[in-house]
Formats: structure tokens, sequence, C-alpha cells
């Protein structure tokens, strides 16, 4: 028998037991046995109906779930709540159904399978590169992959592999909504996997770049022509002479410019009144990003940046070249060390792990020492590389323009009838959300969703599902695959989610000893010695790992199950035991009034 400990629930029943002892002990006083007994059978049996108590969880069985077809049956997901273990078979299932059900403890032995991973951004701005990568397990030797555009024509292809991963890259040419294919082959040409490969380009946010100069330069102009082919705008000046200057007027108003570039040179000829007024609009938020390749003043930057420059040595100026990839950079004359002393930092290291770029940090800002030139050099021979190369570069600065509201869709594989949602940053909770096709919904906060609200919902169809709520900037959209759509990955999403589960019921396990008689080493434990078991061949990774932050909660708009731990078992009834209290108090009345009309009777007890 197992009783609740939790004193709130206890002192009632204690209460009564307490009071139908007294009573019991104070008619024994009297020799009154027959009514001490009926008072202590009361006290007892009202004590049991207002307690919690349950039968072992022990008395019940495991309970066998078969996910063969990748769900659960509403049989097995109605029985797994009053089971005492689930024994499973099969591959497991989504995330989104073990979210609903209690934590229990899983018997489950994965079988050896073809599993599939696949990693890409669902939406990019016009301009960046799309990258998918794809794991496999196992590997095999030979493979290849590609990427295919709609009309089936060849985009990008990886050439052979030997080892699990492998990716691509293609850099979309227009802004729409495409369904790209993703394919597979063995060595010998044959495909192994294809399916759909969704993918939302949209306008990229105009970066908002001020740019001051006082010695021209190639680079400079280089940089110049690269963010205006990016769309950026711009206020940029060029001191070319004493008296001599090339401004180019923003096209728009600088609202909130994204980052400022100087050479050292404007910093070196700015007053230290100037440099103060620098520093501070620096500490409001605006990056400060300066090209060293000019710098001549050391004592300046020591005294008002805190940053220890050193010259280069011109016995090793050929070593030290800067090489990212295809791309070799000169250093510049002067650098920091290679170790920065605080508060300076190394902010990038090229492909050799030597440093190009160092920052530290002002109020909200941060200004960006780059040390390397001659990058102009590359600006005809490999335009796209030098393009990619500045793109990663100020991607570590952070000069991406934040966004006032951002959609965000989590579920790496929406499918129909399984539940997906859809998150928003930027509005408040209560906001209605309305799914083409699927009515209106409401945006609700989620406990592990702290910045943004959410929404559940069920897809219909597979295919483009267009989202719009009061507050956004502009609708977005997530594709549901259809139910045979990449099976491999869907097993590996299967298996992953399986996982968690299984991790999530371990400290269960672990608490009730197992119920069902298994060990209580942990569920590590139990896959070590066949009884509990985790998938231990499933890699935790991407939104699976997203899943695991918060399990078992369920702040989602359709509710879910709250863990719950090993069951206690079934509750024993309350009614006979207070049929019980009733036909006790019946009796011990009736005695009473018996007594008064028969005092004779009354002393004979």
């Amino acid at each position: 028998m197992i009783i609740a400990t939790d004193f709130a629930a206890i002192a009632p029943p204690l209460a009564v037991a307490a009071a139908g002892a007294i009573s019991a002990a104070l008619y024994g006083r009297k020799k009154q046995w027959l009514n001490a007994a009926l008072a202590g059978m009361a006290g007892a049996a009202l004590a049991v109906s207002l307690a919690d108590m349950r039968m072992p969880a022990a008395a019940a069985a495991p309970l066998a779930v078969n996910t063969e077809a990748g769900r659960i049956s509403d049989a097995d997901r109605l029985a797994i709540p009053a089971a005492s273990a689930i024994t499973l078979s099969g591959d497991g299932v989504r995330e989104a159904e073990w979210r609903d059900l209690p934590a229990r403890p899983l018997q489950w032995k994965p079988a050896p399978a073809d599993l599939l991973w696949l990693d890409f951004p669902r939406s990019i701005s016009l301009g960046r590169i799309f990258t998918l990568s794809v794991r496999r397990s196992p590997a095999q030797a030979g493979w290849r992959l590609q990427l295919l555009a709609e009309n089936k024509q060849v985009l990008a292809d990886s050439g052979p592999s030997s080892s699990a991963q492998a990716a691509v890259q293609w850099l979309p040419p227009v802004v729409e909504n495409m369904v790209l294919q993703a394919r597979m082959l063995d060595a010998a040409g044959k495909t192994i996997a294809q399916g759909p490969v969704p993918l939302q380009v949209h306008e990229p946010v105009s970066l908002q770049i001020q740019g001051r100069f006082d010695a021209p330069s190639f680079d400079a102009r280089t940089l110049n022509q690269l963010l205006s082919d990016g769309g950026a705008i711009l206020d940029w000046n060029v001191t070319l002479g004493k008296a001599i200057t090339r401004s180019e007027t923003a096209r728009a108003p600088l609202t909130a410019p994204n980052a400022m570039f100087v050479d050292a040179a404007y910093v070196e000829h700015l007053s230290p009144s100037a440099r103060g007024s620098l520093l501070a609009q620096v500490g409001q938020g605006v990056p400060l990003v300066v090209l060293g390749g000019n710098a001549a003043d050391v004592g300046v930057w020591q005294r008002d940046f805190g940053l220890m420059l050193h010259p280069q040595s011109p016995t090793t100026e050929k070593e030290d070249v800067r090489q990212f990839g295809a791309l070799a950079m000169s250093p510049a004359g002067l650098n920091p060390a290679e170790n920065a002393a605080d508060p300076w930092s190394v902010l990038a290291r090229d492909g050799k792990q030597q440093p190009w770029m160092w920052s530290r940090a002002v109020g909200k800002g941060r200004v960006v020492w780059l040390g390397v030139t001659d990058w102009h050099k590359h600006a005809i021979s490999a335009p796209q590389s030098l393009a990619l190369w500045w793109q990663s570069a100020m991607d570590r600065i952070a000069l991406d323009s934040v966004r006032k509201t951002v959609w965000q869709l989590n579920d790496p594989m929406p499918v129909p009838g399984l539940r997906s949602e859809v998150c928003a940053q930027g509005v408040k909770a209560g906001v209605a959300l309305t799914a083409a096709g699927d009515g209106m919904m409401a945006l609700q906060t989620r406990a592990d969703k702290a910045d943004g609200v959410c929404a559940a919902f069920w897809p219909r169809k597979a295919g483009w599902i267009k989202f719009s709520a009061k507050g956004m900037e502009a609708p977005g959209a997530e594709y549901i695959y259809a139910a045979n759509d990449w099976p491999a990955w869907q097993r590996a999403l299967r298996h992953e989610a399986t996982a968690l589960y299984a991790a999530r019921s371990a400290p269960a396990i672990k608490a009730a000893g197992w119920a069902a008689g298994g060990p209580t080493n942990g569920a590590a434990g139990g896959a070590a010695s066949g009884t509990a078991a985790i998938a231990v061949n499933a890699p935790i990774t991407g939104n699976a790992a997203n899943a695991a932050r918060a399990p078992g909660t369920a702040a989602l708009a359709d509710g879910g199950a709250e863990d719950a731990g090993v069951p206690a078992g079934r509750r024993l009834p309350a009614a006979p035991f207070a049929v019980l209290f009733a036909l006790s108090m019946l009796a011990l009345w009736y005695r009473e009034q018996s007594a008064e009309k028969s005092p004779a009777r009354e002393a004979q007890g």
C-alpha cells in the first residue's frame, strides 16, 4: 500500500484517525468495549476514504507498445498513463507524441537501420549562400550528395565521399519560396534516397553603414563597392588631400547605423575630445570597425583604446600571410599580439589558426581591429570568394540588421496529422494567428520560449502553409512534408525523440526502483543489462536537442501531459470506506440512544 507523504494531503486523514482513537479511548475508560470498537472503526474508515492511498504499481504489468507504423495507437495512448512501464518495439515516435505522455520506464532496443540527418536553413536572405549538410548512419564509401532544382537540374554536387557526412552549397538567384530536391547516390550512381528541401529566400534588410577614411586606398574602395552591391545604405567620406574630400551621401536617412568603418589614420588624426566622442558613440551600441592597414601612432591606440600594437617583422612577412581558402591576404604593419591582453581578445583566426581580427567591448558596442590588407587584389580574380569572406567577417562583427518581428519554425520535419508549432517574436501573447486552411489560433507564452509566443497546429495536407498575425511585419510560411518523404530521416527523428523520452524517464526509474522489478541504476545501467534502454545509436542533435531543454513541459495552446513519474497504481475506492464509516456511526448512535433508555444495559457495556 502506498500513501502520499505531502503534509497538506495527509493532515486531514491523520486528524480524523486521531479523533477516532481518542473517542475509542474514552469509551474504553468506561469499559464500553463495543462502542470503543465502533468509534475506532469509524475513525479509521473515514481516514482511509480521505487519504490518497494506492495499490503498489508492481501489481501492474508493463504495456507492450508497437510503433512499427511510426505512430502510437489511440488505445496504447490511453493505456500508457496507467502502465508501470513501456515495452517498445519499432523505431519509436516523434517528440510531439512523446511530449503528451507522462514519463514511464522504457524498455526499448532499436533495430539496426539506415538513418539520415539533414541540416539546412529554412530561410535565408538573398545574397547568402545556401548550405545543405547530410549525415548518414552507417557511412558508405563513394557516395555523393546532389542538390537539384525544381526542374531536376543539378545545382551542386559534393563529389564522392567516404565519410558519414557530405555538404553542398548554392547561391539562390531570386526571392521566392522554392522546393528543391536533394539526392544521394551510391558509388555506382544508383539513387539511395531523394526528397524535397524547402527554402524561403527573402529580401535582405539593408545595412546602414558609415565610412570615414583619412587615407584613400584600393581596399576602402573595394569595400565600398561590395557594400553597395549588397544594397547597403552608405554614408561614406574619404579625405583625398588637405582640402579635398569625396563624399557619398546616404540615399536614405541612417536611422540606426549597423556599424561605422574607419581606417586607422582617421582615428589617429582626431583630437582627443573627438576620439572620446567616437568611443561614446560606440558605447551606445554602434560597432566601430578599424581597418588597421595604415596605423602609425602606437601611442594613440595604447592610450585611448588600451590596444598594444606590435610591428611586423620584415623577415616573417611571407610566413605571416593570412590564408582564407584560396584567398591570401597580408597582415597589417602594426597588429595586436596573438594573445592580446584584456580587454582585447582575438575575434577570428585564419585557416592556419593565425589571428586576423581582434575586438573589445565598449558599453553596448565594441571596437573591432581588422588586421589584414590587400583584399582588393582579389576583387577581379575571385570576386565571389572575396564577397563570401567579407560576408563571414561581417557576421562575426554582428552586423545583421535586427528585425522587429521574426517567425520561428522549429519543427525539423512537419508532416500531416502530427502536431507542429509556429512561434513569433515581437508580438504579445493572445494575438490571433491565422493559418491558411486551419482557421485562427491564439499565440501563447511557452515555458521554454521566453523570447516568443507560440501556437500548436495539426497540418492537414502536404505543401506550403502560410501564417499571418497582427503586428508581424510580413506573413510566414512553412513547408509540410508528405508522410512518405525522407523515410530514413523520419526514422532518425523518431530514434532521437525516443532516446530523449527514455532519458526523461530515467529519474522516475531511479526514484521508484522500477516498479516492474528492474534495476535502479539509471537508464544507462538499464540499457547495459538489457532491461531499460536509451537509444545509444541515435545522436541527440539539432532540433531534437532543443526539445530536450524542457522535456515534459506542456505550455502549448492545446495543453499536454506533465511528467508524473512512475504511477503508484490504482487508487483505493473511497465509497466502501465512507459507507463503513456511516454504518459505524449509525450503530454507535443507536447504542447511545438505547443506553439512555436502559442504563443497566449501558453498565454491561
